[in-house]
């Protein structure tokens, strides 16, 4: 269920126009995720008599818990266009048009739990199932090798140490285990970097085989996340920076919204 909607404390004397505004922003905002637990939602537009002819200075969400295509959650995100130019006729209606292409600066931040349950999305699940290439047919005997029970640990710098285990079909369960920098390609792609495998994680009969899958999973995870996988309808999304902080990701960068998403 969709979670709570608070907006932010209006400014006194703004009109109804910015008011009627924010209401329906708000509730476009929120139809655009799955589920959500917050979001909130402010309209900058001085004087206020702008807003009539559907010009605003910004409009500013901060939102948690929001889950996008139903399988990826974010523990927060929050985002600021610049100017926006909008029809206003379109807001009597309850929806929210925009008459010209505009971008916002975003930040995301992701758990480290985030990041584990996202391993569980089908999409996902599609790039570390049943896979046959050569290389790892050979291991397995001639079977589709799938990765599973990856567990992500988010370490200073950038750095992640990955757990996981390959399955080779009849010839069992091998556990594989590596550290990696994670850094930024063309503002939308997520690499996975200087994979180094961890031996002192893998019982020492294990070792040989494990270094060989985990190489293979490393190539498939540092080809895996491109963020226009993600998009939302209308929101092209672009990351200038990514840190890790504890347990969480935080990810800046902005977005260009050709059009206020539907549903996903």
């Amino acid at each position: 269920m969709l979670g709570g909607l608070t907006g932010f404390t209006n400014n006194t004397g703004t009109d109804w126009g910015e008011r009627l505004l924010n209401t329906v922003a708000s509730k476009t905002i929120r139809h655009m995720f799955t589920q959500s637990e917050s979001v909130e939602v402010a309209v900058r537009c001085y004087p206020s008599s702008k807003l009539l002819q559907g010009s605003i200075d910004s409009f500013k969400m901060s939102g948690s818990g929001l889950v996008i295509r139903r399988e990826f959650r974010t523990e927060e995100m929050s985002f600021e266009t610049d100017a926006v130019s909008i029809d206003f006729s379109c807001v009597m209606q309850g929806q929210i048009r925009l008459k010209q292409p505009t971008q916002a600066v975003v930040q995301v931040t992701l758990t480290q739990a985030d990041i584990n349950q996202s391993f569980q999305a089908e999409l996902v699940q599609k790039r570390l199932q049943d896979i046959s290439t050569p290389a790892l047919t050979d291991l397995s005997g001639g079977q589709p090798v799938s990765f599973t029970e990856v567990q992500v640990q988010l370490l200073p710098e950038n750095q992640v140490q990955i757990f996981a285990k390959a399955d080779l079909g009849e010839k069992g369960l091998v556990p594989l285990s590596m550290k990696s920098t994670l850094s930024v390609e063309r503002r939308r792609r997520i690499r996975f970097k200087d994979p180094q495998f961890q031996p002192e994680a893998v019982p020492e009969e294990s070792r040989e085989i494990s270094q060989t899958l985990t190489s293979a999973f490393a190539e498939i995870l540092d080809n895996m996340v491109d963020l226009d996988r993600f998009n939302l309808d209308g929101v092209t999304m672009r990351i200038n920076r990514l840190e890790t902080q504890g347990d969480k990701l935080i990810f800046s960068g902005y977005a260009q919204i050709e059009r206020v998403p539907n549903n996903p």
